[in-house]
């Protein structure tokens, strides 16, 4: 067989879910392309077998899947394609302690929380004050509770962060994603990139390490 015949690419997944006791397949864990007769038994090799001795995240280096495949396929050319690390997030069973009354308690605080956020900053900004100079401008007529204004304005609060979050309840509005979804995919990224960083003791050697 040439080496072209024996070439083989992979791709490593960013990031797999697994739960506890779970056998890892290479097939799991990367995309691979190789010749026929080889493709699946790559796919089916072992790379990793979950314990409870593992942390909550296990990192793969492409470098052991390169291992595994030349030990089976000696000689075999490994390409290795995208991703260097997988990063596998073990799902572990927790008991569901959220209750109805511990629910509406923390609805209530982010509510209330939220409306003093709210009532703060336009007292900061002296919303009031701009309100009433606005209504005495249009209409010539002096006001302290610009009603005409304030109740559109309430209206148009609620409608703007219903579209800013692109969400109303779980109905998401369009396909486009909300400012809060980047601000945790990025969150989630810098998050998968730490672990990957200091999980994976390939990736950090001390040199006088005996």
């Amino acid at each position: 067989m040439s080496v072209l015949e024996k070439t083989v690419y992979i791709r490593m997944r960013n990031r797999i879910i697994a739960s506890q006791d779970q056998e890892i397949m290479i097939g799991d864990i990367a995309q691979v392309l190789a010749p026929e007769g080889m493709e699946r038994a790559i796919k089916e090799l072992s790379i990793h077998q979950i314990t409870k001795r593992d942390s909550n995240y296990v990192v793969i280096d492409a470098m052991k899947i390169i291992r595994k495949i030349t030990g089976l396929f000696p000689g075999s050319d490994i390409q290795a394609i995208g991703p260097a690390q997988t990063l596998i997030e073990v799902n572990i069973e927790k008991r569901r302690v959220l209750s109805l009354p511990f629910f509406i308690l923390i609805w209530l605080l982010l509510f209330f929380g939220s409306a003093m956020a709210i009532m703060n900053f336009h007292d900061d900004v002296s919303m009031k004050d701009v309100q009433s100079k606005l209504y005495t401008i249009i209409t010539g007529e002096v006001s302290e509770t610009p009603l005409l204004f304030q109740i559109p304005y309430s209206f148009g609060l609620g409608m703007g962060m219903v579209l800013f979050f692109n969400h109303i309840f779980k109905k998401r509005i369009n396909e486009e994603p909300s400012p809060l979804e980047v601000e945790m995919f990025n969150y989630q990224q810098s998050m998968d990139n730490y672990v990957m960083i200091h999980e994976n003791r390939e990736s950090m050697k001390r040199l006088d390490d005996n």
